[in-house]
This record gives structure tokens, C-alpha cells and sequence, in this order.
């Protein structure tokens, strides 16, 4: 087992301070607007519900982009051990204008479902499909994707990726 990391992707000080400052932003507003001028009840208990998703999103994000992705030989994972894949279960890498990706991001379809996981601003995994991507800089995330779609190429021609 081949513990080198091959590319790293992680959250800018910016873009990650922007992110959650813009969820706090939405969450404060919406609640002053249900105070300040409340509407109907029922609309109002809406607003302040929205208010406190919003809050608690952004708390979310803000302890999911402390972390990084790392990729092995092995494996795809988060720095605080969670695997996103096995390189041997991804089927493919999707990095076009049209795939559903995060933003600044990349796609990973894999051959087998993995439980429903999100860490806002870094990564989700919906069924067979994982997102990797948000508030990362593109040039990291578009280094790694294409380190591992050479990966998957060469393990689809039955190769040593690294050489």
C-alpha cells in the first residue's frame, strides 16, 4: 500500500471565509426579516427555520473546509481519514462544462453505492456519485482530477499508473 499523497485539494482562506461569511449573511437576514416585519404565522416560523439552516450550514462549512482531499495511490480521502473511494471502485471522472459537479470541481462515478456523506464547501457522495469541489481553488481540483483519470486509464490498460 502506497501512502504518497499524488495531489492535495483544500479550501483557500478566502474562499472558505467568503462561503460561510455569505451563508451567515443569508441566515442573519432572514431572521431579522421574520422579527422585523413578520409575516403570517405560519411564513414566519418558515423564515426563522430557513434562518437557523442557514446558521447551521455554515457551521457545517466551516468545520468541513478545515480539512483537505488527499489522493494516494490507494485511495481518495479526507485528512481526517474518511475514504471517499478506493481508486479500484472509481468507474469514472467527470470534469465537463455539463456534469453535475461542484463548483471548481470534479465528478467521481463509482461501481458500488457508498453512503450519503456532504461536507459543504469540500465534497458529497450521493449514491454512486461523489463531488469533489466548492470553495477549493480549480486549479488544484483540476490537477487532481486529472492525476487520477491518467490513474484509471492506466489501470483500464492493465499498467502501473505512477511509471
Amino acid at each position: 500500500m502506497n501512502e504518497e499523497v499524488l495531489a492535495t485539494v483544500k479550501a483557500s482562506v478566502p474562499r472558505r471565509w467568503i462561503g460561510v461569511g455569505m451563508l451567515i449573511g443569508v441566515g442573519v437576514i432572514v431572521i431579522y426579516v421574520a422579527f422585523r416585519s413578520p409575516p403570517q404565522l405560519g411564513w414566519q416560523v418558515f423564515l426563522i427555520a430557513t434562518g437557523i439552516l442557514a446558521l447551521w450550514t455554515a457551521e457545517k462549512m466551516r468545520r468541513a473546509t478545515e480539512q483537505h482531499i488527499e489522493l494516494t495511490q490507494d485511495e481518495l480521502r479526507s485528512s481526517d481519514g474518511t475514504v471517499l473511494v478506493r481508486i479500484e471502485d472509481v468507474a469514472a471522472v467527470e470534469r465537463g462544462a455539463f456534469a453535475f459537479k461542484p463548483s471548481n470541481g470534479f465528478l467521481v462515478r463509482t461501481h458500488s453505492k457508498g453512503d450519503r456523506a456532504w461536507r459543504p464547501g469540500l465534497w458529497w457522495r450521493l449514491g454512486r456519485r461523489i463531488g469533489v469541489g466548492g470553495v477549493t481553488p480549480g486549479a488544484q481540483t483540476k490537477a487532481m482530477s486529472e492525476i487520477l483519470a491518467a490513474m484509471l486509464m492506466q489501470r483500464d490498460q492493465g499498467g502501473d499508473p505512477l511509471g
